[in-house]
């Protein structure tokens, strides 16, 4: 994966962390604070944002790996402009067919069952709860990381797929943090006007995965991918 994609997983995850700000913004206010001084109050946000960043990396390994079988077989141009393409449609798919979807039965399901173990973890003001929320938090249903996940996927590779998450992950915390100690000054106003720019830098995303998976031979943004034949020798070895 190239470094503009991975910058890219940066951008996302901080512009697209207002979205989390509106999602997520009334788990990180009504997290509990392990002592009263302030120095424990920052350090279990902390471990909370590390736990996301966790459970993101992980995820980000799995997808990754989901997509090196495809460049095995020599799909992973395929792969890249499907991904891109998925983007976009996404994108442009009625805000009324999102709610449904994520109103489906499945994932309330999926939903109700974490938000049910997050809530036990809440009775206990610790930083080992605050740990674990922030892990179990990051498995909640979300469209924003499942963009995160599409980059994942065609990185390549479990390593790299890692990685875009946990710059993904990264790029969430400055505003998590910040809700969490400045809330009362983010407005609705002000989320939404940010919240915008989640959009752009998701189609922008879209188009440079349908650029590489083109094989225009432009470095670093559309560069020729070598196919090489599949080999089972190769996969014995």
């Amino acid at each position: 994966m190239f470094n503009v994609e991975l910058l890219s997983a940066l951008a996302i995850g901080f512009f697209g962390s207002f979205h989390c700000v509106g999602m997520c913004g009334p788990i990180v206010l009504a997290l509990p604070v392990p002592t009263s001084d302030n120095l424990s109050f920052i350090a279990g946000r902390i471990l909370y944002n590390i736990g996301r960043v966790i459970t993101y990396s992980f995820l980000g390994a799995v997808f990754g790996f989901i997509g090196s079988r495809f460049y095995i077989y020599g799909f992973q141009q395929v792969l890249s402009i499907g991904i891109g393409s998925a983007i976009l449609i996404t994108l442009l798919t009625p805000r009324s067919l999102k709610i449904k979807i994520m109103q489906s039965e499945i994932v309330r399901k999926i939903s109700s069952a974490i938000k049910n173990s997050i809530g036990k973890l809440f009775s206990h003001a610790s930083f080992s709860s605050m740990f674990l929320i922030g892990l179990l938090n990051g498995l909640l249903p979300c469209g924003f990381v499942y963009v995160g996940l599409a980059g994942s996927i065609a990185s390549g590779d479990a390593i790299t797929g890692a990685l875009f998450m946990i710059l993904f992950g990264f790029g969430t915390i400055p505003a998590m943090l910040a809700i969490s100690i400045f809330g009362k000054y983010f407005s609705l106003k002000i989320r939404n006007k940010i919240n915008r720019a989640v959009p752009a830098l998701a189609a922008m995303l879209a188009i440079i995965f349908i650029l590489r998976g083109l094989n225009l031979g432009i470095p670093y943004l559309s560069p020729g991918l070598s196919q090489q034949p599949f080999s089972t020798e190769e996969m014995c070895e």
